[in-house]
């Protein structure tokens, strides 16, 4: 039929297109072949870089040829002017903005551009700054990009405030942007650090100084910003209740009420002849210059971890020939009235979100850590009904709540024990999964957690330096790892539990002055020879119960 085009069938189409394919590839594979084997030579010229440059257009994804590239570049770099490398590696950018646009997140375009850009002899800033703008409007959550923003600022030294000010318009445009929130929690302790130093005549004015940089130096946040951050979360929240990012960042805010690095417990005995030192997070003694003083006099000692597997550790111990008198003191923070009052209100709105968005569990969690935050022992009703219903409307994190609740639960006993005064930590049939801030219970004498769900004492168990009795009746436990070098404990009441083996009791035998041990219920008492066995293994005890 005249003047009507022929349609091809599917299957003519389909064999057009395969053999369009291998033209493709043979290609590609011919220049990808030419390429290695100029490389195997040592060749670095004009060819070499147009043949990868023509690999690369078309799959900037190939590590190989990247690093090839490279060293064809810092040849060129070595053989010519700086005017001709200027040019050259303009060029090269030039390229990498085409490879990007075939990839906007290829790991090797990016990697390769900040190579490139390092490299300039006379580097634009200005033009890369914008080049992550023009990236980010099209996709704000483009890592790669954020990684190489992060880097062109600390190169060109662009003022904090400028990039605060650049997050406040990505997070106004939209409110669900992790890498804004995240970039922004970056940025506050740079701006706004919570201690900065007080000017001193011998120094020059503060505005003599160029502004810090992001990746120079970091500081807590000071309250006072803090507290302003809240509303600006907020609105993220209270419009889109569902989105985590601004979740994350409240959390993050809440967070810098943490307590800096110090000692929060030192005790001495003259019995064991050992000075133990419990600090608020874990850290070195042996590389941060912890120094024992005893009558005025420094000591050379050799501090020691609680246990093996503790390079960093928040307990530290070490023997003592001299005679000391004995101590046991501690340190606390409290949060200041007006961050009080501050936080009082976020947990009004919350409430108020939460009577909207019942079963919001974002808002839910919230809700418990800002009561956690301002009376843990008041809202303790309130805290476990809200663990249950997020339990029921998030299932598949039951467990983490379990454990949370568990670490909760755990703050609270230790809270009532030092109101008492008291050195005996009772935390029985509370549904506990796990065991945390076992560092704060450094002096406790008597423990109990029995009646409970848990599987193991782990090895910051051997923080409780005091320790002489530990019930742990009623539990699911099969190892005992953190029952290690414990210098006073005498007790272990282990009744119904799931230790199956000799090896399991193992870590008793550091502990000198054992003499009771009851392990009825545990299949390890129907071991053949168990009680010669235990005899020899822990021949301390003098009351074995099976």
């Amino acid at each position: 039929m005249h003047g009507r085009v022929k349609i091809k069938s599917t299957a003519q189409q389909e064999e057009e297109k395969r053999k369009e394919r291998e033209k493709k590839l043979k290609i590609y594979v011919a220049a990808r072949d030419a390429c290695f084997s100029k490389r195997k030579e040592g060749v670095w010229d004009d060819e070499a870089l147009q043949l990868t440059q023509q690999l690369l257009s078309s799959n900037p994804d190939f590590a190989t040829l990247w690093n090839y590239r490279r060293e064809i570049l810092m040849h060129i770099e070595a053989v010519k002017d700086e005017d001709e490398v200027q040019k050259v590696y303009e060029a090269e950018l030039s390229f990498l903005e085409s490879c990007l646009k075939v990839n906007p997140k290829s790991y090797g375009s990016w990697h390769h551009r900040g190579w490139v850009s390092a490299r300039l002899p006379r580097p634009d800033w200005a033009r890369e700054l914008s080049l992550c703008d023009r990236c980010l409007s099209l996709d704000d959550r483009n890592f790669h990009c954020w990684d190489y923003r992060r880097m062109v600022v600390k190169m060109s030294g662009v003022p904090v405030d400028q990039e605060l000010s650049f997050t406040d318009r990505l997070i106004g445009s939209n409110f669900s942007n992790y890498s804004s929130w995240h970039y922004r929690s970056t940025l506050l302790p740079l701006l706004h650090p919570e201690s900065p130093e007080p000017p001193s005549p011998c120094r020059e004015p503060p505005h003599s100084s160029p502004p810090p940089s992001p990746q120079t130096h970091s500081h807590r946040v000071c309250e006072e910003q803090l507290l302003k951050e809240y509303e600006l979360v907020q609105n993220a929240f209270f419009t889109d209740p569902n989105d985590q990012s601004a979740w994350f960042y409240y959390r993050w805010l809440l967070g810098r009420a943490e307590r800096e690095e110090m000692i929060s417990c030192v005790y001495v005995s003259r019995d064991e002849e050992r000075v133990a030192v419990a600090f608020s997070r874990p850290v070195n003694a042996q590389s941060v210059g912890l120094l024992l003083v005893l009558d005025g006099q420094p000591q050379r000692v050799e501090w020691r971890s609680v246990h093996p597997r503790f390079k960093h550790s928040p307990v530290w111990y070490v023997p003592v020939v001299s005679h000391v008198p004995p101590a046991d003191k501690r340190k606390w923070s409290e949060l200041s009235v007006e961050k009080t009052s501050v936080l009082q209100s976020e947990l009004q709105s919350c409430n108020q979100l939460q009577e909207l968005e019942p079963l919001n569990k974002w808002c839910l969690l919230t809700i418990i850590l800002l009561m956690r935050a301002l009376d843990p022992l008041g809202y303790e009703k309130e805290t476990l009904a809200h663990f249950q219903t997020l339990k029921e409307v998030d299932s598949m994190r039951s467990a983490y709540y379990s454990d949370l609740c568990s670490k909760f639960m755990i703050e609270n006993t230790i809270l009532k024990m030092e109101y008492a005064e008291v050195r005996v930590f009772s935390i029985s049939d509370k549904k506990l999964t796990t065991l945390c801030h076992l560092d704060q219970l450094l002096l406790v004498t008597h423990i109990n957690l029995s009646s409970n769900q848990l599987q193991r004492l782990p090895p910051q168990f051997a923080m409780l330096q005091c320790l002489e009795v530990l019930e742990a009746d009623n539990n699911s436990i099969e190892n005992l790892e953190g029952v290690y070098h414990l210098p006073k404990l005498e007790e272990v009441l282990l009744k119904n539990n799931k230790i199956s083996t000799l090896a399991a009791l193992q870590p008793l035998a550091s502990c000198p002055k054992l003499k009771r041990l009851d392990l009825r219920g545990n299949p390890v008492t129907q071991t053949a020879n168990v009680e010669a066995e235990l005899a020899e293994l822990l021949p301390s005890v003098t009351d074995l119960l099976l």
